[in-house]
C-alpha cells in the first residue's frame, strides 16, 4: 500500500524520485498519466504496471457508445508512458506531462493507496488546504457510505 508524502526537487533532465519505501510496491516499471482530477487539481497518476492493468480494464468495460467516457479514456491512455525506474530511484517524467501538472522545480509525491500522485508542490499545497476547508463536509459524506 502506497501511504505517506514525500517532496523532492525535479532534476534538469525531469526526473524524480521514488522514495524506497515505494519501489518494492511499484516495481522497476511503473505507468504515469495524466491525473483525472480537473483543471484545478492537475497533477499525474503513477502506478505499477500491475495496477495500471486493473485501471485500465475498469476502462475496457465502458460502454463504446459514451462519448464523454470515451474521451477520458483516450486521453488517459494517450498520455500514459511506461516509465523505468534508474539505479538511484529516479524516474524521467516526460514533457507533456511536467508541463500538465505544472511540475517544475519541486514535486510533492503522495501514497493514495494503489497509485502516487506526483503534484507541483505548490498545486499541492493549494490542494491541501482545500481539502481542509471541506473536510467537515465529506466526513458527513463518508459517514451516511459507511466509511
Amino acid at each position: 500500500m502506497l501511504i505517506g508524502s514525500y517532496t523532492h526537487n525535479v532534476d534538469a533532465k525531469g526526473r524524480i524520485f521514488i522514495p524506497a519505501k515505494w519501489r518494492e510496491d511499484l516495481g522497476d516499471t511503473i505507468i504515469v498519466t495524466r491525473g483525472l482530477m480537473g483543471d484545478e487539481s492537475r497533477c499525474l497518476f503513477a502506478m505499477s504496471v500491475e495496477s495500471w492493468k486493473e485501471y485500465a480494464a475498469r476502462f475496457s468495460q465502458l460502454p463504446i457508445t459514451d462519448a464523454s467516457a470515451q474521451d477520458i479514456r483516450r486521453i488517459t491512455f494517450a498520455n500514459a508512458c511506461d516509465c523505468e525506474l534508474d539505479k538511484q530511484g529516479r524516474v524521467l517524467i516526460s514533457s507533456n506531462l511536467r508541463e500538465f501538472a505544472g511540475l517544475e522545480n519541486e514535486a510533492t509525491l503522495i501514497g493514495v493507496d494503489n497509485r502516487v500522485e506526483i503534484w507541483s508542490s505548490k498545486n499541492w499545497e493549494r490542494k491541501n488546504a482545500l481539502i481542509a476547508e471541506r473536510c467537515d463536509k465529506e466526513l458527513e459524506r463518508l459517514a451516511r457510505l459507511g466509511i
